[in-house]
């Protein structure tokens, strides 16, 4: 019977040396500021096109590269353009977390993206984006 436990104990923490993925290494918030956790330690960026002093939401693929990100109201790609169709959306700017952003399981390159409006409205709106 201990050494069931044992085994188990050892399974366990044995599943903890996985490598996670960098999706939400890259932040980007305030004015035209962000960081990179890629390295290890957050190195400051300063190539953004964004002016808030709220609610952002970043995405990066599995190694640490940008995708995309939006403060509610627009949405940027890595290169700092703003995405077709990524304007005028529901959320708010101002709203302290404007947007949240979830892949679509079982399909990598599709994004729902999750707004929220200044204040309670009671609505809410979502969008799905293809990188």
């Amino acid at each position: 019977m201990k050494s069931k436990f044992v085994i188990l104990i050892l399974f366990l923490f044995s599943s903890f040396t996985v490598l996670s993925q960098k999706e939400t290494n890259i932040w980007y918030f305030g004015e035209y500021a962000g960081l990179d956790f890629n390295s290890g330690i957050p190195i400051p960026l300063f190539n953004d096109s964004l002016t808030t002093n709220e609610g952002v939401a970043t995405i990066s693929d599995k190694n640490g590269n940008l995708l995309f990100y939006t403060d509610g109201a627009t949405i940027w790609d890595r290169n700092h353009a703003i995405m077709q169709n990524g304007t005028n959306l529901f959320g708010h700017f101002s709203a302290t977390q404007s947007a949240i952003i979830v892949p679509q399981p079982k399909h990598k390159n599709i994004y729902y993206i999750f707004t929220v409006d200044q204040m309670a409205t009671g609505e809410h709106k979502a969008f799905a984006f293809n990188c």
